[in-house]
């Protein structure tokens, strides 16, 4: 697919600098370097700056924000010379957190840090993605699926002894067994699947009333991408997929997902739901979905921009799919 790697969270080329990952020295050097950048996480939101949140926040290592963390930092890479680390500082209670509202789908919320100026803060991801310059979104996408991995994986999977972060926190290590333990990504398949002129969508119960996506779905064990596409889109509508074709894919960090896009070409077109995947789902013809991602549409609304599947849908009504 033409401009496969402009999705959001791609395509940033970010130094990862791994090099450094097995030098406990030179890694305590770099947190000592003046140039050291930590974005605190509170609870998956990344620290955003500035009046509309559209860029990433950042502290020196030892800033009184950073605090309240319960581990070490973890290496995120590196950046015009600059080492960037991430910090989990989730453990700092704020007054008047609404409970409701971070269990939702999206939380609009947002938290300000007493040590931080007031332009500064933890907001949901999901909102910012789009306003973020491609490199404060990989970096913060990357902080925000290392850390939540840490944050699931404390226990060694092979005795249950309580684990350690190693390696600038891309490993945990067993002192008990010796086990080392790497960080976890899901691969998952999302599907543009095209019958003619129309596009299948579907949308699940817990998503803000009237959006509509692409169908997606978890690849199993011992399974091939074009297999996956294949049984997802016929377990959740009935519908009979032929050809499939790699498009594009996104590091999605809703906890830790690659996201694997894909054209897929239906040979059926009856809808049989599986209702406890999805809520509805229907066929949309081209000039439908030209209005839904206008958003005049007077039923559904587009996925949200920054999604691959927004990025695949409007590439497939651009005709820049191959």
């Amino acid at each position: 697919m033409r401009l496969a790697e402009t999705v959001t969270f791609g395509g940033s080329g970010l130094d990862r600098a791994a090099e450094l990952r097995g030098s406990p020295g030179t890694l305590a050097a770099a947190l000592a370097d003046p140039s050291a950048r930590v974005i605190p996480m509170w609870r998956g939101k990344p620290l955003l700056a500035g009046p509309g949140r559209d860029g990433l926040g950042f502290v020196a290592p030892g800033h009184p924000a950073l605090a309240a963390a319960a581990e070490p930092v973890v290496l995120l890479g590196r950046e015009a010379g600059a080492i960037w680390f991430a910090a989990d500082i989730s453990a700092w209670e704020p007054a008047g957190i609404d409970a409701a509202a971070a269990a939702a789908f999206f939380d609009p919320t947002e938290q300000t840090h007493p040590d931080l100026p007031a332009d500064h803060r933890f907001a949901e991801l999901r909102g910012a993605m789009t306003r973020l310059s491609p490199r404060a979104a990989e970096l913060a996408a990357t902080a925000k699926a290392l850390l939540g991995w840490h944050a699931t994986h404390r226990f060694c999977a092979r005795c249950g002894a309580a684990s350690r972060p190693a390696a600038g926190g891309w490993q945990r290590t067993c002192p008990a067994c010796g086990a080392h333990h790497f960080p976890r990504t899901d691969p998952v398949v999302i599907m543009l699947v095209v019958r003619g002129n129309a596009l299948l969508i579907g949308r699940s119960a817990v998503w803000p009333q009237g959006m509509f996506s692409l169908l997606a779905g978890f690849l199993e064990p011992g399974e091939t991408i074009e297999a996956a596409v294949r049984r997802e889109v016929a377990e959740e509508t009935g519908v009979r997929v032929g050809g499939v074709r790699y498009l594009a894919s996104q590091p999605w960090p809703y906890p830790a997902s690659l996201m694997i896009g894909c054209l897929a070409e239906a040979e059926t077109e009856a809808i049989t739901l599986d209702p406890a995947e999805l809520e509805a789902a229907r066929w949309m013809t081209r000039e439908e979905m030209v209005a839904v991602m206008a958003g005049t549409h007077p039923q559904v609304k587009p996925a949200r921009r920054g999604a691959i599947a927004h990025a695949l849908i409007a590439a497939w009504l651009a005709d820049r799919l191959d």
